[in-house]
């Protein structure tokens, strides 16, 4: 928790609360369904929190913004940043049926009105986001063909709405057809050696006219 509250130092008290209570919550419910390996619950802040609070010293969320975490697993990054950007909706959506009911236990034991979780495969959500986020479940390729005709057209924030994908390793070959993808090294935000080769991949989306 003095990770979070390192690079974070901003926090209101009731955002301490809800990450320092994300400790106990996944703890509990890891014991009953796994969902974070053993190494990973033990160092939850650094490898779970921290990494997905990554997005958020790249993008800040503007309130009545929405954002779609896609994959989200147990929660990751769609919990972390629904803490930090309490005024933004986030839908989550995992085709795991086990891994949505401890999105939903989370949310529920953390009391986070701005959470809405599906047991879905992407393509069968409708609606469109302001941004969609993910921690590398396909290479994005595949993941631009997932989520297509989900991002809104009209950007509400600076940069353009796209994609922010949690990313890690060398992308060069991955992301060669996305000439307008930027990359944001996270070892630029943290210090941490977790990060060295973590990165941020942020792809705006292009709409024919």
């Amino acid at each position: 928790m003095e990770l979070i509250r390192k690079y974070f130092p901003e926090l209101t008290e009731d955002q301490i609360q809800k990450f320092e209570k994300l400790e106990e919550l996944y703890k509990d419910w890891n014991l009953k369904i796994n969902v974070v390996s053993r190494k990973d619950i033990d160092e939850l802040y650094l490898r779970h929190v921290l990494h997905s609070l990554g997005i958020a010293k790249v993008q800040s969320f503007k309130p009545g913004s929405k954002v779609l975490d896609v994959g989200t697993g147990g929660g990751f990054p769609g919990i972390p940043l629904a803490i930090m950007f309490p005024e933004t909706e986030f839908h989550l959506v995992d085709s795991i049926g086990k891994k949505i009911k401890v999105v939903n236990e989370v949310s529920e034991g953390l009391e986070l009105k701005n959470v809405t979780s599906f047991n879905k495969r992407v393509e069968e959500l409708s609606g469109n986001y302001d941004f969609i986020v993910s921690r590398a479940v396909a290479v994005m390729p595949t993941f631009v063909r997932w989520i297509k005709g989900k991002i809104a057209k009209e950007s509400n924030h600076e940069r353009k709405n796209g994609i922010l994908y949690l990313k890690g390793g060398d992308l060069s070959e991955e992301l060669q057809d996305y000439r307008t993808a930027e990359i944001f090294e996270l070892s630029d935000y943290f210090q941490e050696e977790f990060f060295d080769t973590k990165k941020v991949v942020y792809l705006p989306m292009k709409y024919k006219p």
